[in-house]
């Protein structure tokens, strides 16, 4: 893994620990406790705000959207998590997408 990946897989490893542990007063363990509708909702939450940053001028706008992709990343981590699926199973479906063209990926699957 490029070391600038590092540190997701770090959170990764320590997220499937907490879905494992659900250690008492811990924020993850509460999103975990709630689920697919509580994590999700704060998915929804988050790619909101991501969105709404990302239209903001100037570097405060560019400081605001690497925040806002940070929480999405985070939560999106934490459903991951909640479903057992590791990053290796993410990256291993992107490496099966690449050099598809999203447009006839999307019209592959059956349920468009």
């Amino acid at each position: 893994m490029p070391e600038s990946l590092a540190p997701l897989d770090r959170l990764m490893s320590t997220l499937a620990q907490r879905a494992a542990d659900r250690p008492e007063g811990s924020y993850t363990t509460k999103l975990l406790n709630g689920g697919a509708a509580a994590i999700g909702a704060k998915i929804r939450e988050e790619a909101e705000e991501l969105i709404e940053a990302a239209d903001e001028p100037g570097d405060a706008g560019r400081e605001h959207t690497v925040y806002e992709a940070g929480d999405l990343i985070y939560h999106t981590l934490v459903l991951l998590a909640w479903r057992g699926i590791s990053l290796d199973e993410v990256a291993a479906e992107l490496a099966r997408r690449e050099g598809t063209s999203g447009l006839a990926e999307k019209a592959s699957r059956k349920n468009n």
